[in-house]
């Protein structure tokens, strides 16, 4: 072994640099963070993801039963609530940073997560909130219009979920990995590992609460289908109190990253420290702008091109849940001669595809890539992103061609004005593009999170992982303008592409439509990725000399 490598993991054996323990001393290192801290975070995440996709994955069948709304405008407002859970994350991110600390943010929210999913199980189960003459089980049927009081408590309880949201997404990931300490050779590397694992604990979250939640909600009651998530986020809480004690606490003398970065801007654009001058009572870093801090900033300033060049994979995200969801409802969904698969379901397949192919990446692909390349993690981040918005581009690709054979199907069996009937056409042949939407997300989407983690200053690292979820919420923004504008375009012209009978709607050609913008945005992607430059980091070697 290297002797300068053993001599500094002697010195790193007891405490970690910058980090207190629950009590505010020094946190040692043998008895706080690592993988023992970090399955703690791991747990309220998984049970987050469950809440979360709880509400999410069957939201549109909610939309359009028992709040009657039309298919375009479900899609729309379900992608503009999703936005909103995306882009609050930015602002919650710098209270966290700067105030309240990730624990304290991580805590706050849950509790919101349990107040929001109660009153969305109360609005959608007690009767005073339905229509005259209906009762909690009748207002699941079309035939009982929603109360103005049930919409808008059903809306409030909505919104208060995507905020609880925007709390646990950068907070919880970010102090996840915190728990590892970037500078120390074996914590390097479990935190690189440490993202293929959280996002296998999110997907298996998402993957429970889509096959239990939204068979509950369809067979059983919406009461029932949001409280269950409501009782899991509780306990999930509990647990993660349970591991106050053995958790790493980032200190930071900051100020708020948005004063903090529009300090740096200005010192980065004037080209000297006046700006800073004028504000000598500051400590620490936020009084010294040197070239290390301006260096800092041209670094959040790079990741700009690749947020922008990442925009329409995240539209193309966001119809899974919303225009697939409603075209499984028209295939035959029998298995077996009782048991009628729930259409949200098959939003499981991209949550088990995950489960399946994280490990297969992280134990197999990631070791066979280090022979070649001499990195820790096989292939650069921006190359793992970039694979996946290939892997999206195909799966829009095939779920066009899936659509065109299913209304194909519809005009052979002559039920092409008959909507609620059952196509001749198995729900397996959805399958196929759920899968590539999973290898999808294992590239770009776990891509995206280490990359915004990682290459933001540390301690923005909160308001990293919120650029990364904005991502999504612009995504989902531009998803619900693009199918509000084409919605209305094409009303003129005859049926719409988003048509309530789904046999005369023309999804094809809005998959199509995204194909082809997917292609556009991965050709930027590639230009501006071979030009970007790594924030500087810590390098680490093994024996062999390879980086770690």
């Amino acid at each position: 072994m290297d002797p300068t490598r053993a001599l500094l993991e002697r010195l790193s054996d007891g405490a970690v640099a910058g980090v207190v323990d629950f009590r505010g001393d020094p946190a040692p290192r043998a008895s706080t963070g690592r993988w023992p801290a970090a399955m703690f975070v791991l747990v309220v995440e998984i049970a987050e993801r469950f809440a979360y996709h709880g509400v999410s994955a069957n939201l549109i069948s909610y939309l359009t039963g028992p709040l009657a709304e039309s298919t375009a405008a479900a899609a729309a407002a379900i992608n503009a609530w999703s936005g909103v859970a995306m882009m609050l994350p930015l602002l919650v991110a710098c209270v966290a940073d700067a105030w309240l600390g990730r624990f304290r943010t991580i805590v706050l929210a849950s509790i919101l997560f349990v107040v929001s999913l109660g009153m969305l199980t109360l609005s959608s189960a007690l009767p005073a909130f339905h229509s005259d003459g209906c009762s909690s089980f009748t207002a699941l049927s079309l035939a009982c219009s929603p109360s103005p009081v049930q919409v808008t408590v059903f809306y409030v309880s909505l919104y208060m979920v995507a905020l609880a949201e925007a709390g646990h997404k950068p907070c919880s990931q970010a102090f996840g990995a915190d728990q590892f300490d970037q500078h120390h050779p074996k914590e390097s590397v479990s935190r690189s590992s440490f993202f293929n694992w959280w996002f296998l604990g999110m997907c298996s979250g998402t993957a429970a609460t889509t096959m239990v939640s939204s068979y509950i909600q369809d067979n059983i009651g919406w009461g029932l289908g949001f409280g269950i998530p409501c009782l899991i986020m509780l306990f999930a809480l509990a647990i993660f109190l349970l591991g106050t004690r053995r958790y790493r606490y980032y200190t930071s003398t900051h100020s708020s990253p948005f004063a903090r970065l529009a300090r740096a801007l200005v010192a980065l654009i004037t080209g000297s420290k006046s700006s800073q001058c004028a504000n000598t009572t500051l400590a620490g870093e936020d009084a010294e702008f040197n070239a290390e801090h301006r260096e800092e900033v041209r670094g959040l300033l790079r990741l700009f091109p690749i947020w922008t060049t990442c925009i329409i994979y995240a539209v193309i995200s966001s119809q899974s849940p919303t225009f697939f969801t409603k075209q499984v409802a028209t295939l035959d969904r029998r298995i077996g001669a009782t048991f009628l698969v729930p259409p949200a379901a098959l939003q499981t397949f991209i949550c088990l595809t995950i489960i399946a192919f994280v490990p297969v990446y992280d134990r197999l692909l990631v070791p066979a890539a280090r022979r070649f390349t001499r990195l820790s993690t096989g292939i650069t981040m921006l190359q793992r992103i970039g694979t996946g918005l290939v892997l999206s581009l195909v799966a829009m690709v095939v779920a066009a061609l899936v659509e065109a054979k299913r209304r194909g199907v519809a005009r052979e069996a002559g039920l092409v004005d008959d909507p609620k009937a059952a196509l001749p056409m198995s729900l397996w042949w959805m399958v196929p593009q759920y899968v590539l939407f999973g290898v999808s997300d294992v590239f770009a989407m776990i891509g995206l999170q280490e990359f915004f983690y990682d290459q933001v200053p540390d301690a923005l690292r909160s308001l990293g992982l919120a650029f990364y979820l904005s991502i999504f919420g612009v995504g989902n923004f531009f998803s619900s303008f693009l199918i509000s504008a084409i919605d209305g375009a094409t009303k003129k012209r005859g049926a719409s592409w988003f048509s309530n009978n789904l046999n005369r709607a023309h999804l094809d050609y809005f998959y199509c439509l995204l194909a082809g913008l997917c292609a556009v945005e991965l050709l930027a992607f590639i230009i501006v990725s071979r030009v970007y430059v790594y924030k500087k980091r810590v390098a680490h070697h093994d024996d062999s000399g390879a980086i770690l």
